[in-house]
Formats: structure tokens, sequence, C-alpha cells
């Protein structure tokens, strides 16, 4: 149920992450709800290393929010195509 419970909470946040930050990011559903997940991780990892959370504690859904928002400027900026002109 935990993992059912982390999918969608995922899914929501994966979402309002690339409406955060509008433009052209690959996947659907799927890539959306991983973008989330990620998101949980990296922030419940930053989490535990400033001692905001406990061992075994999940991350806050704003902070969720954050680590997904780092994620995808993180995957833009390196699929970022410089165009130069000779």
């Amino acid at each position: 149920m935990q993992f059912l419970w982390m999918c969608i909470i995922g899914l929501i946040v994966g979402g309002l992450a690339k409406l955060a930050m509008p433009g052209k990011d690959p996947g659907g559903l799927i890539v959306t709800m991983l973008l989330g997940i990620a998101g949980a991780m990296i922030a419940g990892f930053i989490g535990r290393s400033l001692g905001w959370y406990q061992e075994g504690q999940g991350a806050g859904f704003i902070l969720s929010f954050l680590g997904a928002v780092l994620i995808l400027a993180i995957y833009r900026m390196a699929t970022r195509h410089s165009t130069t002109t000779s």
C-alpha cells in the first residue's frame, strides 16, 4: 500500500513540477511519476543530511516538489543545445 501511495504522491508532485517549469519535457504519465518520486528521494536525502528528517521518515510535500523542480532544472541544463554560428 505504501508503494501505491508513493506513486500517487509522485504523480502529483511531478505534475506540479512540470506545471511550475513549463517547456518541452520528455515523457508522459510514467516519467512524470518517476520525476516526483525521484524528487521525494532527493528531498529526503537532503532533509536527513540537514537534520530536518529522522531516518526512515519521508520527505514533506513541499520539499519533494522542490526536489522534483531541481531534477527538472538539472535535466534541462544537461540537454540544452548550444547554438553557435561560425
